[in-house]
């Protein structure tokens, strides 16, 4: 169906749907976060009320269905929503990427409808804030590495444990969280949808960051946490699963963010390059700065056609782990690549805090670790061309975007 209502027309522009969720998230950060990022990012400050904003403007469920509580947009909106914040700061994208992506579409996806019912609408609402459980000090892209461990307990699981390097985790009243059933290994992964409300979880931030300061980065601990039977997440054999699926929707919105964040230091180094002058010229007259201008724009319009052409394919309801991969990969390294660029265009000033610049190249740097690091996105490629992986069907595919379907009890939010 959605091959005739595709979002992405013959011309690659963005449908006038998209145009205005991308506007009206680009005026929500200039004027909620913009004039205040500097001083977060210095005093190493999350403020917490940006939550409730992005909440009321309808950013935290913009891709899920408004009878969810969501906006009903397509995921090409979602991807450029997440431009918008991060041309802003990577702090507040992070908040989309793992409220609405790694969280919220994941039990869209992989949710009984009960899960559904239940936790969708407090999530696309902001009315509770959510994160992502995965990484461990001692497993990060290997997750068959993971040392907390699950029991079953009557009608109960009880999981303990520890998790690093989770984002928001001290205002984060939900978590999705994979631990290893004890003595089972093979197939052992269980995904569960844990409240901080159930006991046992404790959290604390991880401070001294390179980048990310204007946002939570944190740990979770688990003490005989105890999760009821119907809160775990798919089949119990399906924990793997749910995780890798749970990071195509991570790495589609880091992706989307790192345009924004490519987008944000080209246009400082075009501002730069159009008032500096060298030598009696605008240092944008010389050769080697417009070089570096050129790559920057190459490296932006490619970010972006593999962002819209994984959103595209989410929106099919297809499985889309290599163009996801590859999305992550090139976007983030393009973004480091930008942002290194500019800061030699601004010279001494670019390694200072009085030009932004520098705090978009600690932002954009940690891209390229997270959600999978770029060297692991880097093998799946190859074993995509190589024949080793293939995307299957899942028992629980990514939902296709339906338009009259997901629009049902319109909203105005946007």
């Amino acid at each position: 169906m959605y091959e005739q209502l595709s979002e992405i027309g013959p011309h690659f522009e963005l449908s006038e749907t998209q145009k205005m969720v991308k506007q009206s998230v680009r005026e929500f950060a200039e004027a909620e976060i913009a004039p205040y990022v500097k001083e977060w990012d210095q005093s190493h400050t999350f403020h917490k009320p940006i939550l409730k904003k992005m909440a009321e403007q309808g950013i935290l469920g913009l891709s899920i269905p408004v009878k969810y509580g969501g906006g009903g947009l397509d995921y090409i909106s979602l991807a450029v929503a997440c431009e918008e914040l991060e041309r802003i700061d990577t702090a507040f994208r992070v908040i989309l990427s793992v409220h609405n992506g790694l969280v919220s579409s994941t039990i869209w996806q992989w949710g009984d409808m009960e899960q559904k019912k239940k936790y969708l609408p407090i999530l696309a609402t902001g009315e509770k804030m959510s994160t992502f459980g995965l990484t461990e000090a001692s497993a990060g892209s290997d997750p068959a590495g993971l040392k907390t461990t699950c029991y079953l307990d009557g009608d109960e699981w009880v999981i303990n444990g520890e998790k690093m390097w989770i984002s928001y985790t001290v205002s984060s009243d939900i978590f999705l969280v994979f631990a290893y059933e004890v003595n089972v290994r093979h197939k052992g992964m269980r995904a569960f949808i844990v409240e901080r409300d159930f006991g046992g979880v404790t959290s604390g931030n991880i401070d001294h960051k390179m980048g990310v300061k204007a946002g939570e980065t944190g740990w979770m601990h688990l003490s005989e946490t105890r999760v009821p039977k119907e809160n775990l997440l798919g089949l119990p054999e399906e924990g793997f699963k749910v995780a890798m699926a749970a990071l195509d929707w991570g790495r589609y919105t880091v992706a989307g963010g790192a345009v924004g964040g490519a987008k944000a230091s080209l246009e400082a180094a075009v501002e730069y390059a159009n008032e500096r002058e060298t030598f009696g010229k605008k240092i944008g007259q010389h050769q080697l700065v417009q070089g570096m201008i050129a790559e920057c724009v190459s490296d932006i319009e490619a970010a972006e056609l593999l962002t819209w052409k994984a959103g595209w394919t989410k929106n099919l309801g297809k499985v889309n782990t290599r163009e996801t991969a590859l999305a992550k990969w090139y976007a983030t390294n393009a973004a480091v690549r930008c942002a290194d660029r500019a800061i030699q265009i601004h010279g001494a000033y670019g390694f200072c805090d009085d030009y932004p610049v520098a705090r978009y190249y600690r932002n954009v740097r940690g891209a390229t670790i997270y959600e999978g690091s770029n060297e692991i996105q880097k093998i799946i490629q190859a074993r995509y061309a190589l024949g080793y992986y293939e995307d299957k069907p899942l028992r629980c595919m990514p939902p296709a975007y339906d338009p009259e379907e997901w629009a049902k009890e319109n909203t105005d939010k946007f």
